[in-house]
């Protein structure tokens, strides 16, 4: 073997990873998030569990992505350790089809149907289908099938690189002597491991040992014990995900590691017991695609079928390992900000998801904490006001956290949905916390007059709440089209809109004339004034809201031209609605 084998090898390794990499990206765009949402609503029976993270994991190929995947969602609380246990077991079963689906580069026969079969007689066609999809159709998912294609024909010709690359090491008796080492099944597990653990795939390091088998030197004593080890070694990724995660989430990447390291041992123990009472024959016989890829199965299955009773056990080994915080928080908006989970973003269209869920929880305390300001204008009560204050303290942290959190994700490969719903929320979220800081300053115009013993003359409060009124519709609309993501009812916004400002200018008017008339103080006015220019900016929020939920629907973001075009006159039902609302909200 020379330097120009091992370049190729390296090659081959360097195509097989990344083109592993492709086929599971166009796999997971391919499923557009609906894998993951059904992760999500799993229910708590066992089996149905290993079937899914089994399906979920064979259509990813990556039992490490699902491992991962399902650390987020305890982490969040979206799903409890218990469901994880039985997914993580499925998951390590679903890996197994990527080396079935290598073992196809070992087929060897004259006959059509086998020659046919043989991945290096077809990959070709599927390149130029899949180059094809990817360069000359704008449909995203043919493109996405596109990736799907290339992904696989490099993942291929990878393989097919590295398998003729080494075999002139059959001609190498030390690279022989090495492989013989590792016949011991304590060595052969840490080589597994510790290879799996470095390119953190036990898919990718199990068809490295595939391509190694085309030297005839690899026996399957030497082959079943880095199998093993390389179960052991995919733990790593779903360990390292889980630094600085909540307790569970910590414990659902000890119950995988648990898993794999309890099975190894229980299946290494009966295996060479049984071996050594009936020596089996096999074992000194060169290994193949197709066998190594059977172990990998046959292990994965029956450790799932031991140990899937005793998951229970388990989750109680994890929960011993690590103990619960002796202050854990329960709050809801920390649970929900746990939703913007970083191990979410490799998913993104699961990622996008969960922003528009906490978007819409935002969107729930701008609402609560506007509601609530103007209560306190009728009745002023200390209770209600430290309620106003927590809800915008809220806001602020739903703002920072979402704000960095769109950010990273927009840096993610999302489709053009996803992406305009992307923008779409990081338009809107700043208008919701701005709402909850002018429910703030309504809350200390309240305090004041309270504290002052100020009230409003009664035809000045039956104004106040009759604007009031209209600025509690305009933000009931712009929050439920928000959440409902309502175009429709987003329209009936901006003419509500027009009419909070001549609300504002009306009852600024208003004013000045009792002023005049000796019925109004200065020091009311200037309340009042504080009032008015605060209802209307939050009418102002709630518009730049619905602007930019319809602008989304047309998957245009220039909202000023949207607002422009209802200025000139240009959209007769905008009037009609207009002319309803100034006969709802007549002063």
């Amino acid at each position: 073997m020379d330097i120009f084998d091992v370049l190729s090898m390296i090659g081959g390794l360097a195509l097989f990873l990344y083109g592993m990499h492709l086929l599971g990206e166009g796999l997971e765009k391919m499923s557009g998030g609906r894998l993951e949402r059904i992760l999500e609503k799993l229910t708590s029976n066992p089996i149905k569990g290993v079937l899914l993270g089994a399906a979920v994991t064979a259509v990813i190929q990556s039992s490490s992505a699902t491992t991962v995947m399902v650390v987020g969602f305890v982490n969040s609380g979206i799903m409890k350790l218990g469901q994880a246990v039985s997914i993580i077991m499925g998951a390590n079963i679903g890996t197994t089809v990527t080396s079935w689906i290598l073992s196809l580069t070992s087929i060897e026969g004259d006959s059509i149907l086998l020659q046919l079969l043989k991945p290096t007689n077809f990959t070709t066609v599927l390149a130029l289908i899949g180059v094809i999809f990817i360069m000359f159709i704008k449909n995203e998912k043919k493109k996405n099938v596109g990736m799907i294609l290339v992904g696989f024909a490099v993942l291929m010709v990878g393989m097919d690189n590295m398998s003729e690359a080494v075999k002139p090491l059959r001609d190498v008796p030390e690279f022989t002597n090495i492989l013989l080492m590792f016949s011991n099944p304590i060595l052969g597990m840490i080589a597994g491991a510790v290879l799996t653990a470095i390119i953190q795939s036990s898919s990718a390091s199990v068809g490295i040992l595939q391509a190694l088998c085309v030297t005839g030197q690899v026996p399957f004593a030497t082959a079943l014990p880095i199998i093993m080890g390389q179960n052991i070694g995919t733990c790593v990724t779903a360990l390292i995900s889980s630094i600085g995660a909540q307790t569970n989430a910590k414990r659902a990447a000890l119950v995988h590691l648990y898993f794999n390291v309890v099975g190894t041992v229980l299946f290494m123990l009966g295996f060479y017991g049984i071996n050594a009472v009936v020596d089996f024959a096999f074992l000194n016989t060169p290994a193949d695609a197709a066998g190594i890829a059977t172990i990998h199965t046959v292990f994965n299955v029956v450790a799932t079928l031991l140990l899937l009773p005793f998951s229970k056990l388990l989750e109680k080994l994890a929960c011993l390992t690590v103990k619960e915080a002796k202050d854990p928080k329960k709050e809801q908006f920390e649970q929900q900000l746990q939703l913007l989970d970083e191990r979410f973003l490799e998913t993104p269209a699961l990622a996008v998801e969960h922003c528009k869920v906490v978007a819409n929880h935002m969107a729930e305390i701008a609402k609560e904490a506007l509601d609530c300001s103007l209560e306190l204008l009728k009745e002023y009560d200390e209770k209600t006001a430290k309620r106003v204050f927590e809800l915008e303290s809220e806001a602020d942290r739903f703002e920072d956290h979402l704000g960095q959190y769109l950010v990273q994700l927009s840096s993610k490969d999302l489709s053009v949905s996803d992406s305009a719903t992307l923008s779409m929320l990081l338009h809107s979220i700043g208008d919701m916390e701005r709402i909850s800081d002018h429910a703030v300053n309504i809350t200390e115009a309240a305090e004041e007059m309270h504290q002052k013993k100020m009230t409003f003359s009664t035809e000045a409060e039956k104004e106040i709440a009759t604007f009031s009124d209209a600025v509690r519709e305009i933000l009931r609309l712009s929050i439920e089209s928000f959440i409902k993501e309502d175009g429709k009812e987003a329209v009936l916004v901006e003419p509500l809109e027009e009419v909070v400002d001549d609300l504002r200018d009306e009852l600024k008017n208003r004013h000045v004339n009792r002023l005049r008339e000796g019925k109004c103080t200065i020091e009311l006015g200037f309340v009042l004034s504080d009032l008015t220019t605060n209802f209307e900016r939050v009418a102002d929020h709630c518009s730049n809201i619905a602007a930019c939920l319809i602008q989304t629907g047309e998957h245009d973001f220039e909202m000023h031209k949207y607002i422009h075009k209802l200025a000139k006159g240009e959209d007769t039902p905008f009037h009609e609605r207009y002319m309803e609302y100034r006969k709802q909200y007549r002063l």
